[in-house]
């Protein structure tokens, strides 16, 4: 394992600590409120969604080398997929 990799792990197991720590519906929820909260705010609410993105592609990072191809390109596809929300949303409308 690279000295990068173990660097971004070990940076982050503080958060995935507390986040093993809470009930299992708890991280859900919020990540489901920021996202119907960013997708119903007119104007900053892609910021939201952005931040949905980078709590994402964080734990994708985390995972990526325990992850199955399959299992890999679902869990792009859903980026991809929050990317172009916070694309849609942050483009102002004519």
């Amino acid at each position: 394992m690279s000295s990068l990799r173990e660097s971004f792990e070990r940076a982050s197991l503080p958060a995935v600590t507390f986040l093993s720590r809470l009930p299992r519906w708890v991280p859900f929820l919020g990540i489901l409120a920021l996202t119907l909260a960013g997708v119903l705010i007119p104007g900053w609410g892609w910021l939201l969604i952005a931040l949905v993105v980078l709590v994402l592609a964080w734990i994708l990072l985390l995972a990526w080398p325990r992850l199955t191809t399959v299992e890999r390109l679902m869990r792009v596809a859903v980026l991809a997929l929050m990317v172009a929300v916070t694309v849609t949303q942050a483009v102002p409308r004519s």
